[in-house]
């Protein structure tokens, strides 16, 4: 699937005597912002803003090449406990490491986007990038809230879910995601889950 400034590319290759015409879908806006400057004007990434300043990725976000930034917006950081929230704020590694699994390595449009797509990440992780029906998922769920903000160095989607890597959590959160949750009670009932968070 080819696109053009996240138009989709129906018909190409219509030659005339003074050059040649593709068929887009949609009328190409004018782009002038960075991926940076996306995240300082938009009111629902506040949280996203204040957290790509504390961990220096500012001059990543409106350095030239391509990316996909997947924004956490201002509700998806509220879905997370608080407790979690702080630490990850206040652990610049697991802060970097969380919004690394954010941004994919090229750009890529929502029309160009098909089922069992995988992505890698800055981080180095993957993500399962696909469609249910109209709607896009993200590791088979669908928590793309807006799609397709474009900007001078990528394409921006609004995600209103975190995707905490491994790398940003706990060995308790870990564990209980896992299959020794049992033992990580056994953890808390001997007083000793302190070790794991």
């Amino acid at each position: 699937i080819v696109t053009v400034n996240c138009a989709r590319l129906l018909k190409a290759d219509h030659h005339a005597t003074n050059g040649v015409v593709h068929v887009i879908d949609k009328v190409i806006a004018t782009t002038t912002n960075t991926i940076q400057q996306v995240i300082e004007t938009e009111e629902s990434l506040e949280t996203l803003r204040a957290a790509v300043a504390a961990s220096d990725l500012n001059s990543l976000l409106e350095s030239e090449g391509q990316y996909t930034l997947l924004a956490p917006t201002n509700e998806a950081f509220e879905k997370i406990p608080r407790e979690t929230l702080n630490r990850i704020l206040g652990d610049p590694e697991a802060l970097r490491d969380l919004l690394n699994h954010h941004i994919l390595k090229s750009a890529m449009c929502a029309e160009a986007i098909i089922a069992g797509l995988t992505m890698e990440t800055l981080e180095g992780t993957t993500l399962d990038v696909g469609c249910s029906g109209e709607e896009l998922t993200l590791n088979g769920k669908p928590i793309i809230a807006n799609k397709d903000i474009l900007a001078t160095n990528g394409v921006v989607h609004f995600v209103n879910e975190l995707l905490i890597p491994d790398s940003a959590k706990t060995l308790f959160e870990l564990a209980q995601e896992s299959e020794v949750s049992k033992s990580t009670e056994f953890f808390r009932q001997a007083g000793l889950s302190s070790h794991l968070t």
